[in-house]
Protein backbone atom coordinates (compact mmCIF):
# COMPACT_ATOMS: atom_id res chain seq x y z
CA UNK A 1 0.00 0.00 0.00
CA UNK A 2 1.71 3.20 -1.21
CA UNK A 3 0.80 6.80 -2.01
CA UNK A 4 2.27 9.12 -4.61
CA UNK A 5 3.29 12.78 -4.40
CA UNK A 6 3.82 14.65 -7.68
CA UNK A 7 6.13 17.66 -8.00
CA UNK A 8 6.90 20.27 -10.62
CA UNK A 9 10.41 20.75 -12.15
CA UNK A 10 11.74 23.03 -9.38
CA UNK A 11 11.01 20.22 -6.91
CA UNK A 12 14.18 18.48 -8.07
CA UNK A 13 16.10 21.37 -6.53
CA UNK A 14 13.85 21.44 -3.44
CA UNK A 15 14.11 17.69 -2.96
CA UNK A 16 17.85 17.31 -3.52
CA UNK A 17 18.94 18.40 0.00
CA UNK A 18 16.83 15.59 1.48
CA UNK A 19 18.09 12.85 -0.86
CA UNK A 20 21.52 11.17 -0.88
CA UNK A 21 21.43 10.26 -4.57
CA UNK A 22 22.24 12.86 -7.24
CA UNK A 23 18.86 13.65 -8.83
CA UNK A 24 20.72 15.19 -11.76
CA UNK A 25 21.50 11.61 -12.81
CA UNK A 26 17.85 10.57 -12.55
CA UNK A 27 16.63 10.83 -16.14
CA UNK A 28 13.14 10.43 -17.61
CA UNK A 29 11.56 7.00 -16.99
CA UNK A 30 14.08 5.99 -14.30
CA UNK A 31 13.77 5.65 -10.52
CA UNK A 32 15.79 5.20 -7.33
CA UNK A 33 14.97 3.75 -3.90
CA UNK A 34 16.28 6.23 -1.30
CA UNK A 35 15.50 7.90 2.04
CA UNK A 36 13.79 11.28 1.58
CA UNK A 37 14.32 13.79 4.39
CA UNK A 38 15.12 10.90 6.73
CA UNK A 39 12.12 8.78 5.72
CA UNK A 40 13.29 5.34 4.60
CA UNK A 41 11.70 3.20 1.88
CA UNK A 42 10.86 6.01 -0.54
CA UNK A 43 10.99 5.50 -4.29
CA UNK A 44 11.74 8.63 -6.31
CA UNK A 45 10.89 8.40 -10.02
CA UNK A 46 11.04 10.71 -13.02
CA UNK A 47 8.11 9.34 -15.00
CA UNK A 48 5.64 12.24 -14.74
CA UNK A 49 2.27 12.22 -16.48
CA UNK A 50 2.24 15.92 -17.34
CA UNK A 51 4.74 16.47 -20.16
CA UNK A 52 6.76 18.56 -17.71
CA UNK A 53 10.03 17.59 -16.08
CA UNK A 54 9.81 16.72 -12.41
CA UNK A 55 10.13 13.90 -9.94
CA UNK A 56 7.61 11.69 -8.19
CA UNK A 57 7.84 10.30 -4.67
CA UNK A 58 5.83 7.13 -4.07
CA UNK A 59 3.87 7.27 -0.76
CA UNK A 60 1.08 5.06 0.61
CA UNK A 61 -1.88 7.40 -0.20
CA UNK A 62 -2.59 9.22 -3.48
CA UNK A 63 -1.79 12.86 -2.74
CA UNK A 64 -0.38 15.36 -5.19
CA UNK A 65 2.08 18.17 -4.84
CA UNK A 66 3.12 19.77 -8.14
CA UNK A 67 4.67 17.82 -10.49
CA UNK A 68 6.97 15.00 -9.35
CA UNK A 69 6.19 11.72 -7.75
CA UNK A 70 7.70 10.26 -4.55
CA UNK A 71 6.87 6.84 -2.97
CA UNK A 72 7.05 6.44 0.82
CA UNK A 73 5.40 4.28 3.53
CA UNK A 74 1.84 5.62 4.12
CA UNK A 75 2.30 6.55 7.77
CA UNK A 76 5.07 8.92 6.68
CA UNK A 77 2.99 10.73 4.02
CA UNK A 78 1.81 13.56 6.27
CA UNK A 79 5.29 14.07 7.70
CA UNK A 80 6.91 14.21 4.26
CA UNK A 81 4.21 16.51 2.86
CA UNK A 82 4.62 18.94 5.76
CA UNK A 83 8.39 19.00 5.30
CA UNK A 84 8.00 19.78 1.61
CA UNK A 85 5.32 22.44 2.15
CA UNK A 86 7.64 24.20 4.60
CA UNK A 87 9.51 25.39 1.50
CA UNK A 88 7.89 28.53 0.06
CA UNK A 89 8.35 27.22 -3.50
CA UNK A 90 6.00 24.29 -2.87
CA UNK A 91 2.25 24.59 -3.51
CA UNK A 92 -0.56 22.02 -3.52
CA UNK A 93 -2.34 21.27 -6.79
CA UNK A 94 -5.25 19.01 -7.67
CA UNK A 95 -6.19 16.52 -10.35
CA UNK A 96 -7.63 19.27 -12.54
CA UNK A 97 -4.18 20.86 -12.88
CA UNK A 98 -2.61 17.50 -13.70
CA UNK A 99 -5.33 16.73 -16.25
CA UNK A 100 -4.90 20.02 -18.14
CA UNK A 101 -1.13 19.46 -18.27
CA UNK A 102 -1.39 15.89 -19.56
CA UNK A 103 -3.86 17.04 -22.22
CA UNK A 104 -1.55 19.89 -23.30
CA UNK A 105 1.14 17.20 -23.64
CA UNK A 106 -1.19 15.02 -25.75
CA UNK A 107 -1.06 12.15 -23.24
CA UNK A 108 -3.90 9.62 -23.16
CA UNK A 109 -6.04 8.94 -20.09
CA UNK A 110 -7.18 5.31 -19.84
CA UNK A 111 -10.97 5.12 -19.80
CA UNK A 112 -11.24 8.37 -21.76
CA UNK A 113 -8.83 8.33 -24.70
CA UNK A 114 -7.93 4.64 -24.73
CA UNK A 115 -9.69 1.52 -23.50
CA UNK A 116 -10.23 -2.11 -24.49
CA UNK A 117 -12.01 -1.00 -27.70
CA UNK A 118 -9.11 1.07 -29.10
CA UNK A 119 -5.89 -0.16 -30.71
CA UNK A 120 -2.39 1.35 -30.51
CA UNK A 121 -2.63 2.21 -34.21
CA UNK A 122 -5.88 4.15 -33.84
CA UNK A 123 -4.48 5.94 -30.78
CA UNK A 124 -1.16 6.85 -32.40
CA UNK A 125 0.76 4.69 -29.91
CA UNK A 126 2.50 2.27 -32.27
CA UNK A 127 5.84 3.49 -30.89
CA UNK A 128 5.08 1.46 -27.74
CA UNK A 129 5.42 -1.79 -29.72
CA UNK A 130 9.03 -2.81 -30.37
CA UNK A 131 10.19 -3.73 -33.88
CA UNK A 132 11.00 -7.31 -32.86
CA UNK A 133 7.53 -7.84 -31.42
CA UNK A 134 5.92 -6.48 -34.57
CA UNK A 135 7.94 -8.90 -36.69
CA UNK A 136 7.35 -11.91 -34.44
CA UNK A 137 3.72 -11.03 -33.66
CA UNK A 138 4.23 -12.33 -30.12
CA UNK A 139 1.98 -9.93 -28.21
CA UNK A 140 -1.75 -10.00 -27.35
CA UNK A 141 -3.81 -8.56 -30.19
CA UNK A 142 -1.05 -8.90 -32.79
CA UNK A 143 -3.44 -10.43 -35.33
CA UNK A 144 -5.44 -7.19 -35.28
CA UNK A 145 -2.72 -4.62 -34.63
CA UNK A 146 -0.02 -5.71 -37.11
CA UNK A 147 -2.32 -5.54 -40.18
CA UNK A 148 -3.48 -2.10 -38.98
CA UNK A 149 0.15 -0.91 -38.90
CA UNK A 150 0.49 -1.81 -42.59
CA UNK A 151 -2.90 -0.44 -43.62
CA UNK A 152 -4.99 2.60 -42.66
CA UNK A 153 -7.45 2.30 -39.80
CA UNK A 154 -10.99 3.61 -40.06
CA UNK A 155 -10.44 6.14 -37.29
CA UNK A 156 -7.54 8.01 -35.74
CA UNK A 157 -6.87 9.99 -32.55
CA UNK A 158 -6.33 13.69 -33.26
CA UNK A 159 -5.81 16.92 -31.39
CA UNK A 160 -8.29 19.78 -31.78
CA UNK A 161 -8.18 23.50 -31.06
CA UNK A 162 -11.63 25.08 -30.94
CA UNK A 163 -13.31 28.42 -30.38
CA UNK A 164 -16.21 29.18 -28.03
CA UNK A 165 -17.06 26.93 -25.06
CA UNK A 166 -14.61 24.03 -24.48
CA UNK A 167 -15.50 20.65 -25.99
CA UNK A 168 -15.71 17.99 -23.28
CA UNK A 169 -15.74 14.19 -23.35
CA UNK A 170 -18.44 12.68 -25.64
CA UNK A 171 -18.82 15.94 -27.62
CA UNK A 172 -19.65 15.03 -31.27
CA UNK A 173 -17.06 15.99 -33.89
CA UNK A 174 -18.56 17.12 -37.18
CA UNK A 175 -17.31 17.35 -40.76
CA UNK A 176 -17.77 20.71 -42.56
CA UNK A 177 -21.02 19.33 -43.99
CA UNK A 178 -22.42 18.63 -40.53
CA UNK A 179 -22.21 14.83 -40.43
CA UNK A 180 -20.83 13.22 -37.26
CA UNK A 181 -17.36 11.80 -37.95
CA UNK A 182 -16.13 11.20 -34.41
CA UNK A 183 -16.22 12.07 -30.73
CA UNK A 184 -14.13 14.06 -28.27
CA UNK A 185 -12.53 11.92 -25.55
CA UNK A 186 -10.85 14.68 -23.49
CA UNK A 187 -11.10 18.46 -23.58
CA UNK A 188 -10.43 21.56 -21.49
CA UNK A 189 -9.26 25.18 -21.69
CA UNK A 190 -5.47 25.25 -22.02
CA UNK A 191 -3.88 27.51 -19.36
CA UNK A 192 -0.66 27.68 -21.41
CA UNK A 193 -2.20 28.37 -24.83
CA UNK A 194 -5.23 30.38 -23.64
CA UNK A 195 -7.30 28.34 -26.10
CA UNK A 196 -9.66 25.39 -25.87
CA UNK A 197 -7.97 22.08 -26.66
CA UNK A 198 -9.30 18.57 -27.02
CA UNK A 199 -8.44 15.16 -28.36
CA UNK A 200 -10.72 12.57 -29.85
CA UNK A 201 -11.21 10.08 -32.65
CA UNK A 202 -12.30 10.97 -36.18
CA UNK A 203 -12.63 9.12 -39.46
CA UNK A 204 -9.13 8.83 -40.91
CA UNK A 205 -10.03 10.91 -43.97
CA UNK A 206 -10.49 13.92 -41.67
CA UNK A 207 -7.40 13.39 -39.49
CA UNK A 208 -4.81 15.49 -41.34
CA UNK A 209 -3.34 18.38 -39.33
CA UNK A 210 -4.92 21.66 -40.43
CA UNK A 211 -8.28 20.12 -41.39
CA UNK A 212 -11.19 22.42 -40.51
CA UNK A 213 -13.91 20.61 -38.56
CA UNK A 214 -16.60 21.46 -36.00
CA UNK A 215 -17.50 20.30 -32.51
CA UNK A 216 -21.10 20.30 -31.30
CA UNK A 217 -21.17 22.13 -27.96
CA UNK A 218 -24.57 22.76 -26.34
CA UNK A 219 -26.26 21.82 -29.64
CA UNK A 220 -24.28 24.46 -31.55
CA UNK A 221 -21.58 23.77 -34.14
CA UNK A 222 -18.31 25.41 -33.07
CA UNK A 223 -15.29 25.72 -35.43
CA UNK A 224 -12.38 23.40 -34.62
CA UNK A 225 -9.04 22.74 -36.27
CA UNK A 226 -7.10 19.47 -36.26
CA UNK A 227 -3.86 20.27 -34.46
CA UNK A 228 -0.50 18.57 -34.05
CA UNK A 229 0.13 17.03 -30.61
CA UNK A 230 1.57 17.70 -28.14
CA UNK A 231 -0.16 21.07 -28.03
CA UNK A 232 2.63 22.32 -25.74
CA UNK A 233 6.20 20.98 -26.19
CA UNK A 234 7.17 18.41 -23.56
CA UNK A 235 10.12 19.02 -21.24
CA UNK A 236 11.29 15.56 -20.23
CA UNK A 237 14.71 15.48 -18.58
CA UNK A 238 17.13 13.25 -20.51
CA UNK A 239 20.36 14.32 -18.82
CA UNK A 240 22.78 17.23 -18.69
Amino acid sequence: DRRILYFRPSMVRVLQPGVCDDLGKLTFMTSVLTPVFGIAGCRVTRCGYTGEDGVEVCVCVLTRVFWSQISVPSKAVVSLTEKLLANSEVRLAGLGARDSLRLEAGLCLYGNDIDETTTPVEAGLVWTIGKRRRLQRDFPGADVVVPQIKEKTQRKRVGLISAGPPARQHTPILAPGGQIIGEVTSGCPSPCLKQNIAMGYVETAFSKVGTALQVEVRKKAVPALVSKMPFVPTKYYTGQ
